[in-house]
């Protein structure tokens, strides 16, 4: 499981760029480099860090989850 929570986090961190490279210049990288934000290499790479945002949820209720 460590490589997936690895890769997991390397998606939400492209994510996070890509979304503050949109607020702040609004200039979408993943779109840029893959043909368009409809693009359907686009659309897959922005379902894939949705997928990996939300499986990065358990960390979060991990942490939150007091020990025994």
């Amino acid at each position: 499981m460590k490589a997936l929570d690895t890769i997991a986090l390397i998606l939400v961190i492209v994510g996070a760029l890509n979304w503050g490279l949109w607020g702040v210049f609004q200039f979408d990288l993943v779109a840029a480099l893959l043909g368009g934000n409809t693009a359907p290499l686009s659309r897959i790479v922005y379902a894939v860090v949705g997928l990996a945002g939300i499986y990065s949820l358990a960390f979060l209720v991990k942490r939150s989850t007091p020990s025994s």
